[in-house]
């Protein structure tokens, strides 16, 4: 068994891949639109999956949008998604930047989650050990829920 990918909707698909690709640095490296079904499958690797990807041994993410508009409930009966990230601080720090809300910040040097547009939580965890606790996550309470 090989683990392919994972699907999540979206709402709007210039907004899901803003999030995925320009703030959270996800790479599209398929695209497939149908348009007998009326709609759009996108395929993002991590940026260091990327080669494995194009070689079908890497993990997906796969958008699905339905042409047609149509209501999701919250994606947090989803579940999440989960990223290991080299600088847990800098990554969130980045986010922030691009106006991402950190949800549960990394008080711990080791995990964060974030949320995309269409409610899916994200979590973040730091490559090897935590890093140690700094300031402002320290003290930063969460924000929403993950």
């Amino acid at each position: 068994m090989q683990f392919l990918h994972t699907m999540i909707r979206a709402s709007h698909l210039d907004n899901t891949l803003d999030f995925f690709c320009n703030k959270l640095g996800l790479v599209e490296v398929n695209r497939y639109d149908s348009d007998a079904g009326r709609f759009t499958l996108v395929f993002l690797a991590a940026p260091a999956d990327v080669e494995r990807a194009h070689k079908d041994q890497a993990p997906l993410v796969e958008i699905t949008y339905n042409w047609d508009p149509e209501t999701y409930d919250s994606g947090r009966n989803f579940g999440h998604l989960a990223y290991r990230v080299d600088d847990i601080y800098g990554t969130c720090e980045h986010l922030m930047a691009q106006g991402v809300v950190i949800n549960r910040p990394p008080r711990d040097g080791r995990m964060a989650f974030i949320r995309s547009p269409d409610g899916i939580s994200v979590e973040l965890l730091q490559a090897g050990d935590a890093l140690p606790a700094a300031e402002p996550w320290a003290s930063m309470e969460n924000t929403g829920s993950w």
